[in-house]
């Protein structure tokens, strides 16, 4: 059985599954606020309970925050602050007495999406969060691709493209940057940018609803959107040109994105046909963790394009 891990900033959630992706054991525990040991050992706990409670172990993989550069092998850019600088995988490893492999929470995404999700079948995967950040990953035949520096598929610190008079030189990013993809298309931002507007709604549901019910102003913040993430999206099409790119997290869940954009992104890309798919994801929420369970290795694809 493989087993996977979402390392969260107020959860972490076990998920086993066996050879064909089935749901054998799933758990979830409170992620211990601003405690890396205690951290380590409410995972190794959680491993432990599901190995009990189905009489064998697993491999164990990890959809964390953050990335592990090659050189030191230590957390950067995690929002769970707790873990940058530490050696995790190292602590896990030795917790578990076991091998573990980790990948950011949004290169899980894209491999299981890529495996038995919206993507299945695709030799070519770009997946996209767009929740509390902006993050992405890319499997090419079926093979996660991690990069050099292991921060393959960043594409949310990247400037958002054609950025107009008003947009420049945009909103600072924690990144210490200004006008950052994630700055413009994740869910803070989104709200944000409504409330410059003028806009009073007080999360994105309620500006979906809003604009569902004919207001003007949050139908023109959904077109922002929108439009902002056609050129995002665009720019990954021109230079990844992927068949299929599956959206995630919570700005997912807006229907209107997935006939906008790509009516959109056509003036962006350098291509008179786009046959690359937006897709919703097939598993949701439960993505990053299967996604990490599958981080020890999928079944055999029939990829329904060469990857090159």
């Amino acid at each position: 059985m493989r087993i996977g891990i979402d390392l969260g900033g107020t959860k972490i959630e076990i998920l086993a599954i066996d050879a064909g992706g089935r749901p054998l054991h799933r758990e979830r525990v409170a992620t211990p606020a601003g405690d890396y040991d205690a951290t380590i050992a409410a995972i190794a706990g959680l491993v432990a309970r599901c190995e009990r409670a189905l009489g064998g172990s697993g491999s164990v993989g990890v959809a964390m925050p953050g990335s592990l550069p090659p050189r030191t092998g230590r957390v950067r850019n995690a929002n769970s602050v707790v873990l940058n600088g530490r050696p995790l995988q190292q602590d896990l490893e030795a917790a578990l007495g076991r091998p573990v492999r980790l990948a950011n929470d949004a290169d899980c995404f894209a491999v299981s999406e890529a495996t038995d999700g919206a993507a299945a079948g695709a030799a070519s995967v770009f997946g996209v969060i767009l929740g509390t950040g902006c993050g992405g990953g890319l499997v090419l035949g079926g093979r996660l691709v991690r990069g050099a520096n292991h921060i393959a598929g960043e594409w949310g610190h990247n400037p958002l493209p054609g950025a107009t008079g008003d947009e420049t030189p945009g909103p600072a990013c924690w990144c210490g940057r200004r006008g950052c993809l994630e700055t413009w298309l994740s869910g803070p931002a989104l709200l944000a940018d409504h409330h410059r507007h003028g806009g009073r709604a007080a999360d994105v549901p309620e500006i979906v609803a809003a604009a569902a019910a004919g207001d003007e102003q949050a139908a023109q913040t959904l077109e922002r959107h929108a439009d902002r993430l056609a050129r995002g999206l665009a720019s990954v099409i021109n230079l990844l040109d992927p068949a299929v790119i599956v959206l995630g997290g919570g700005l997912s869940r807006i229907d209107s994105l997935y006939g906008r954009v790509p009516s959109i992104w056509h003036e962006y890309v350098f291509a008179d046909h786009i046959d690359t798919r937006l897709a919703r994801p097939r598993h949701g929420d439960a993505s990053g963790v299967r996604g990490a369970a599958w981080l020890w290795g999928a079944p055999a694809q029939n990829t329904t394009e060469p990857a090159t």
